[in-house]
């Protein structure tokens, strides 16, 4: 019960009993965090490594972090900060073996079903521009851009899943915005 107290608002209660659980090697509590994050967290992975065997890799060494440390975790920040940063280290380090670009395999899935056939193939015509320059961005530009934009992320929260201070999530947003800018030339520079 100290821990549940300890970690107060920067943790729902229900992550809260959850890692109050997994504290207690309890796995279903297990299954259910990795369950939870799973969708987000590869999406995240796969924006920043780019190969699908790297983020089930990644992946699977972070929440075995979680499952093997759980008292790690001090609960000064919230549950998914400390789960990102776990997952950002070992991406960064996965990230020095060969980098080869992949397709997006789902970029069908987010093109709206209400939109005619005109509308979809201009919709899945912007997604894979904006994901193909996403992916030449450098794995901490990449990170900044995908942890804003895809994950709902502040600068400070950032800052503390990549470990810098928040000025330099700012600079690095600025830069890869700067370098969409000139990627997206044309239509799509005006969204940045």
């Amino acid at each position: 019960m100290a821990n549940e107290k300890q970690r107060g608002p920067a943790m729902p209660q229900d992550e809260a009993r959850l890692m109050a659980r997994i504290c207690a090697q309890d796995l279903p509590a297990f299954e259910e965090l990795y369950r939870r994050y799973r969708p987000r967290l590869a999406r995240f992975l796969t924006h920043l490594l780019r190969r699908p065997q790297l983020v089930e890799e990644v992946f699977n060494d972070t929440m075995m972090v979680v499952w093997s440390r759980p008292d790690s975790f001090s609960g000064a920040s919230k549950l998914s900060t400390w789960i990102f940063a776990i997952a950002y280290r070992k991406a960064l380090k996965a990230s020095r073996r060969e980098d080869e670009p992949i397709e997006d395999a789902h970029a069908h899935e987010r093109v709206s079903p209400d939109a005619g056939p005109d509308q979809r193939v201009g919709q899945l015509r912007v997604q894979q521009a904006l994901l193909g320059a996403i992916g030449q961005l450098s794995p901490n530009h990449r990170a900044v851009v995908d942890l804003t934009y895809f994950h709902g992320a502040g600068y400070r929260e950032i800052a503390e899943i990549m470990d810098c201070p928040v000025d330099t999530v700012k600079t690095r947003m600025f830069h890869a915005r700067r370098h969409l800018k000139r990627m997206l030339a044309g239509e799509f520079a005006d969204w940045l």
